[in-house]
């Protein structure tokens, strides 16, 4: 079938469009387009593609979601061989670099070379012919290398076609793929959410990433492409490799932002010493910096050896990487209760810096590296910045090396610690009481969306602790005025206006002073439906972690198995009579098993029978009783967040904190209980999210919706009802709409609450 002209235009007007974007997003950081305006031109694209299949290209920005899986990479023999770069480990081997330089060139001119930072990543080859990515291939032994094109077209910032039209017809790029720290520690995290094993550093993860023999599972790995040359080119690159790479991320290769051209020996140290000073910042990893001499006609006379060219070298930062020995295993507690073992080692140098500590993260961390008091192991510093033991040396553990154990107490205040099932991190319960949690614990408690304690900000907070005036949130309300105005930068007035305010923040709600308290992972939603369910805080203080969910039905019975006998049953009540099965022991059982509802078998049946007794009881069961299911006590309270609730509120320094609270003035109004005759609240059952700029506060209409019972929660899923959507909304707009959530502004919120 002919496709019409207009449908080709509009496909290659979506893909430049797209590419266009790509580009600002991925290479430039400086998107044009909110995400939902680019997903719909995506889906657009898409769809024609769908209904014309002749259209699709492998460069369509479509075809980035990775091919069928491999039954193995290619060889590649690498046009240009891919050498590798000769390391200066000290100013003084850069200088020697340098010095050779100026003399084989015997110029009189200031000698400049191109400045970058050395990425800790994989390195590859793109061929780009006629403008379009026709192969990719990894350095392998630098002639030859493995083919893995399907790969590399998933990563977004590779251009599977060149901007512009001005490019060589054959175009070999040479770059480095990596992940950044922030998409590693992503990675890292759904992998241990899935119990697989996590990667050990970003470079780790990048290589792996990219030989998967599955593109599929490469598309869903955060990784990054960064040129730094170029190997085969069929026209002239220019005059110098500043040039060159200029022309190349005009043509949509991503290049480094750091690339600079600097003069003589001078100009890179000071570029060295300048990224080394702000290495930490970076989000991604490296270890040196790469200069080149920048004239690319002054290198042909310099040459190479079978090794590496003598116009380039590395900077290498000091060893990121030493051994030493695991003292002792000591466990601190953070400003929110993790409770993290840290290992004390026998000092060593690492990076020009001493390290006698280092992090072991969480008790899954230990266990998976195996770590014990007495092994020797490899200290690397994460970032350069906190040193963490990157793995154990086995072969010299000693046999008396002692195990790391958990303490079941904080080591600060005593308190149980506690380790939620699925939960990587132990927390201390003491929160109110827990000096290492103090601070923190006050500035939540004093905070706007919490007791709004108007006056009281972090300094003043950090201020009377540190002046050991204020030990849990009850002495706040013991301050006054002259104490108050004798601080620095307080006086008189301001003194006065805390204490009205602090008098004001004693008259509040049931789920302020919830969410006041700090409990771990009980936001204002969560606080919110604990007020409603609770008569008040003696009421809640009661409570168990098992009342929080209770199970329902016969384990084995699902829900569809379950709705097709409730329905068999209820639609035909005539049938099966007692006195019609014979009265024989097992009759009732294999009657619903011939029944043939899916997934009933005799075993299931039996099930029931046993849990029923009769007919008759089993048809006047409600569904939920039938199938395995997990009843809530309070609506999205499950098994992590009720063991956070239970375990702060069983601790008996909590409970007298938050006695001390209530004897200081803190109160609230007594819960109005409907009657069965009360009007029912117009916005009762239905869930809403926020997003975009509105003609009000996102607090102020939060709380406002909630008076009207809605419940108002932060993403949007399957279970919304209503996305409330003011100017600028972005990917809550986008996934409302793909999953066909209904959308209102304002003027639509105000037609909803008239109809009731």
């Amino acid at each position: 079938m002919t496709i019409p002209e207009a449908i080709r235009r509009r496909v290659e007007t979506l893909r430049a469009e797209i590419q266009h974007h790509n580009y600002r997003y991925h290479v430039l950081d400086d998107p044009e387009v909110p995400d939902a305006e680019y997903d719909r031109l995506l889906r657009e694209l898409q769809t024609l593609e769908a209904e014309h299949p002749d259209l699709v290209t492998p460069d369509s920005p479509t075809q980035r979601v990775g091919a069928r899986p491999l039954p193995e990479f290619r060889e590649v023999r690498h046009r240009v061989p891919m050498i590798s770069l000769d390391n200066a480990m000290s100013d003084d081997e850069l200088a020697g670099f340098h010095r050779r330089i100026l003399s084989a060139l015997q110029s009189e001119a200031p000698i400049l070379y191109t400045a970058e930072p050395k990425l800790d990543g994989l390195a590859l080859s793109l061929r780009y012919e006629h403008g379009r990515l026709v192969q990719a291939a990894t350095r392998g032994d630098g002639s030859k290398g493995e083919d893995v094109t399907h790969n590399v077209r998933t990563i977004p910032n590779v251009p599977l076609s060149l901007l512009g039209a001005d490019w060589p017809e054959v175009l070999e790029v040479r770059g480095e793929v990596y992940m950044t720290r922030a998409g590693f520690s992503r990675l890292n995290t759904a992998m241990e959410r899935r119990g697989e094993r996590p990667f050990a550093n970003p470079r780790n993860a990048a290589a792996g990433s990219l030989r998967q023999l599955d593109p599929r599972v490469t598309a869903t790995r955060p990784l990054k492409f960064c040129c730094y040359g170029w190997g085969e080119v069929s026209s002239s690159p220019g005059e110098s490799q500043f040039e060159m790479l200029g022309r190349l991320a005009g043509w949509g290769i991503p290049i480094s932002r750091e690339l600079r051209r600097v003069s003589g020996l001078a100009g890179c140290r000071d570029y060295f010493e300048d990224l080394g000073r702000r290495r930490d910042a970076l989000d991604y990893d490296i270890d040196g910096v790469v200069f080149k001499l920048d004239a690319l006609a002054a290198r042909q006379g310099l040459g190479a050896t079978s090794h590496h060219p003598r116009w380039a070298v590395a900077r290498k930062f000091p060893a990121q990487e030493e051994l030493t020995l695991v003292e002792a295993v000591e466990f601190q507690v953070g400003r929110t209760g993790a409770v993290t073992p840290v290992a004390r080692l026998k000092p060593v140098q690492v990076g020009g810096v001493t390290v006698s500590n280092a992090t072991l993260h969480n008790m899954d961390e230990v266990i998976r590296k195996d770590v014990r008091i007495g092994d020797t192991v490899v200290v690397r510093r994460a970032g350069d910045v906190i040193p963490e033991v990157a793995r154990v040396v086995i072969e010299r553990r000693p046999d008396d090396a002692g195990a790391v154990v958990l303490p079941t107490q904080c080591p600060v205040c005593g308190a149980d610690v506690i380790r939620p099932e699925g939960e990587a991190i132990a927390r201390c319960t003491g929160g109110l009481y827990c000096p290492a949690q103090r601070k923190e614990s006050l500035k939540h408690f004093a905070s706007r969306r919490a007791m709004d304690i108007e006056g009281l900000g972090d300094k003043l907070i950090e201020q009377l602790v540190d002046l050991d005036w204020i030990h849990e949130p009850a002495d706040l309300y013991h301050l006054t005025q002259a104490r108050l105005a004798g601080l620095e930068r307080m006086g008189d007035k301001s003194a006065a206006n805390l204490i009205e305010a602090l008098e004001r923040s004693k008259e509040t709600s049931f789920a302020r002073f919830i969410f006041a308290l700090g409990i771990r992972e009980v936001g204002e939603s969560t606080a919110q439906a604990l007020a409603e369910r609770f008569d008040g805080i003696e009421s809640l203080m009661r409570v168990q972690e098992t009342d929080f969910t209770r199970e329902r039905g016969l384990k084995g019975v699902g829900r569809e198995t379950a709705e097709g006998l409730h329905r068999f049953l209820s639609e035909h009540p005539d049938l099966g009579a007692e006195g019609d099965l014979a009265g024989a022991e097992g009759d009732l059982a294999d009657w619903l098993a011939g029944l043939g509802i899916r997934g009933l078998s005799r075993a299931r049946a039996v099930r029931l029978v046993e849990r029923f007794g009769s007919l008759p009881a089993l048809r006047a069961a409600e569904l939920q009783d039938l199938y395995f299911n997990s009843a809530r006590l309070v609506e999205g309270i499950g098994p992590v967040v009720a063991a956070h609730i239970a375990g702060f509120l069983a601790q008996v320094h909590n409970r007298e904190a938050i006695e001390r609270l209530l004897a200081a003035g803190i109160h609230w109004p007594a819960p109005e209980r409907a009657s069965a005759e009360s009007v029912q609240r117009p916005l009762d059952g239905l869930t809403f999210v926020i997003t975009g700029t509105l003609s009000r506060p996102r607090e102020e209409i939060k709380e406002w919706l909630q008076g009207l019972g809605a419940k108002v929660t932060g993403s949007v899923s399957r279970n919304t009802h209503y996305l409330l959507a003011g100017d600028e909304a972005g990917s809550k707009l986008a996934k409302a709409q793909a999953l066909g959530v209904r959308v209102l502004d304002e003027a639509g919120l105000a037609a909803l609450l008239e109809q009731g």
